[in-house]
């Protein structure tokens, strides 16, 4: 028997206008369960995703217990194609952030699934 994912998680996923969860319904859902002000509410909000972005800018991995981990990684240079005429196009070095989900999460997604 598949486990029912708990009440509140239920109450916040229904109060969503949008199939994709954003800063806004974030500061909303802070708003209407916890009872902070919509200004406090934002504020939290954005100094969370602030601190995370700085972390990340820094070189550091960020590890959410239960949820997942974000990871640096660094890429090197490599040809590229352009689909469109064929041409080859360099693709510069950079760094792209991954998202490892925890073993919690992922199980949590397949009993959601089934």
């Amino acid at each position: 028997m598949p486990a029912t994912p708990p009440p509140e998680l239920l109450l916040a996923l229904d109060s969503l206008e949008t199939p994709a969860l954003t800063k806004a319904s974030l500061t909303e859902l802070l708003f209407e369960r916890i009872g902070f002000n919509k200004r406090e509410a934002k504020d939290m909000v954005d100094a969370f995703f602030d601190t995370l972005s700085q972390h990340l800018i820094a070189g550091d991995n960020i590890k959410l217990t239960g949820f997942g981990n974000f990871q640096l990684r660094s890429k090197a240079p490599r040809p590229g194609r352009n689909p469109r005429t064929g041409e080859t196009v360099p693709i510069a070095a950079r760094r792209v952030v991954t998202f490892h989900p925890s073993p919690k999460l992922k199980e949590r997604l397949q009993n959601g699934a089934e």
